[in-house]
């Protein structure tokens, strides 16, 4: 059924494909309108490939007046629009419209200017994540959030997912490191949220749209918040016999009032996945191996390594190893950010889930999802952010089997829903998209979902922005709940009761 005949809107009745595209070669050159398949065709999904459409077309539009003319040209026409960055995204939230036009910022890739003394960088979309920190290094600042994919994954992609990283658990995620975004609504209206100063006035609108999935608007600017470089960084790699005393570990520390610039997991099917990949250094007979870093002044580090260490002896580690050189830190971070690609080395497919939970719920969470390998007779690694419990379980799988694509979308699922159960939720830093619209129905009410549904109408009225995705319908919630929830309560094949 149509999302948006669901929400009481009108349902999506757009012209051909050929009254599409002379439009928009009406407002666009040549060479920025695409519509032949065999251009459109790679648009068709992003990270995560299980979901897949071709779109009507695909639009590249190269100044903000251009953009402007693309949003306000599809609302007149009533056609679906769905940005998009690098496509590094993990949830589909960037997959196209069928009946739509694909609009790419790729070519808004100009860092416009750097404040030092303010320490502040403004931007196009399209900037790479880890291209800031390149251009600001050289006056000892950096970009703090650090998605694993900040090689290739382009700002306006993570303010639209409210990106993390490996360092967010100190210095946060995209919305703590965001001061000002100009983006344009689906009216071709430009509007400017946030501001320069600590604060501006009226409702915080910036920390509405960072993480809104294309939802509200079209990111045609963003000034970042720098961080200045710390004067030093050293990692521990702390091993464990077994992943509830990892755990336990976690929580110890940040008992301590010790807030590590990054405090990362991996699990040991993680770890013998990576190593022969990254050659890391990790202790592949370890259970599980916790990564902590530490930062700031010399003197500062090496009272936080010491406490640290205090800490992993009483949580029982099998053994400690700090990094020795800036090279060694560097490395150890290597093995962490390549879990995804090591994991391509290992199977032909995974799925990448991304629920965050109470952190003293971890041991628990974890173990329930070794049980879930023998319900499901599925492989999974956990790689994730242990300092806020964001989870990165990695299924592995075989697309060109259909059970096991059946299987591992179930197996997807029973996680998410058990981090709602403890008490936590089904997203950290990947969003909703496609991939968790069903499991948004488990987490919220009816009234709630009206409500974030009322907030996308404020901006968007007629819901052309990124359709059908993040925000279930009424039917879908009633759909889902026939096939998974009996008696209130939500079904998990012999999984513990917590």
């Amino acid at each position: 059924m149509n999302a948006i005949t669901d929400t009481g809107l009108s349902p999506i009745h757009t012209p051909s494909a050929e009254t599409v595209v002379q439009a928009l070669l009406g407002i666009l050159p040549a060479h920025c309108v695409l519509s032949r398949q065999e251009d459109t065709r790679p648009y068709e999904c992003d990270g995560l490939s299980l979901y897949r459409s071709v779109p009507m077309a695909v639009v590249l539009p190269e100044t903000e007046s251009q953009v402007q003319a693309v949003l306000k040209t599809c609302k007149q026409l009533n056609v679906p629009v769905v940005a998009r960055g690098a496509g590094t995204g993990l949830s589909g939230g960037a997959m196209p419209h069928a009946q739509g036009v694909l609009l790419g910022l790729a070519k808004f890739n100009r860092i416009k200017s750097i404040d030092r003394e303010a320490a502040i960088a403004v931007v196009e979309p399209g900037v790479r994540n880890l291209a800031v920190s390149e251009a600001v290094s050289q006056y000892g600042l950096y970009y703090a959030p650090d998605p694993s994919s900040q090689i290739a994954c382009t700002i306006g992609g993570n303010v639209a997912e409210n990106s993390g990283g490996v360092h967010c658990l100190k210095y946060g995620l995209t919305v703590h490191n965001v001061m000002k975004v100009r983006m344009i609504t689906m009216d071709g209206e430009i509007i400017e949220l946030g501001s320069l100063a600590p604060d501006s006035p009226g409702p915080d609108l910036l920390s509405v749209f960072v993480g809104s999935e294309g939802m509200l608007g079209v990111v045609t600017e963003v000034t970042l918040r720098l961080t200045p470089k710390p004067a030093l960084a050293r990692v521990i790699m702390a091993s464990f016999d077994d992943v509830e005393k990892a755990s336990q570990a976690v929580a110890m520390i940040i008992a301590a009032g010790i807030i590590p610039a990054g405090l990362e997991m991996m699990d040991k099917q993680a770890t013998l996945m990576v190593e022969p990949f990254v050659k890391a250094g990790y202790d592949t007979n370890a259970e599980a191996i916790l990564l902590c870093e530490s930062d700031g002044t010399f003197e500062e580090v090496a009272d936080e390594i010491r406490r640290m260490e205090e800490v992993f002896q009483q949580a029982g580690a099998t053994r400690l190893q700090v990094s020795k050189s800036e090279a060694e830190r560097l490395l150890f971070w290597a093995g962490r950010k390549n879990a995804f690609p090591a994991a391509g080395r290992v199977s032909p497919d995974y799925y990448c889930m991304d629920g965050t939970i109470p952190r003293r719920r971890l041991g628990d969470v974890l173990k329930a999802i070794q049980q879930m390998e023998t319900t499901y007779s599925m492989r999974c690694a956990n790689v994730f952010h242990a300092g806020d419990g964001n989870l990165h379980p990695l299924i592995l799988f075989d697309s060109n089997i259909p059970d096991e694509v059946r299987r591992a979308e179930d197996f997807g699922a029973a996680i998410l829903e058990l981090c709602v159960e403890v008490g936590g939720t089904i997203t950290g830093e990947h969003g909703v998209g496609m991939e968790k619209i069903n499991q948004m129905c488990v987490q919220f009410s009816r009234d709630e979902l009206d409500q974030f549904l009322a907030v996308k109408r404020a901006f968007d009225p007629d819901c052309l922005l990124n359709p059908e995705k993040v925000i279930p319908t009424l039917a879908r919630c009633a759909e889902y709940g026939k096939m998974h929830v009996h008696g209130g309560a939500i079904a998990f094949p012999d999984l513990p009761r917590f």
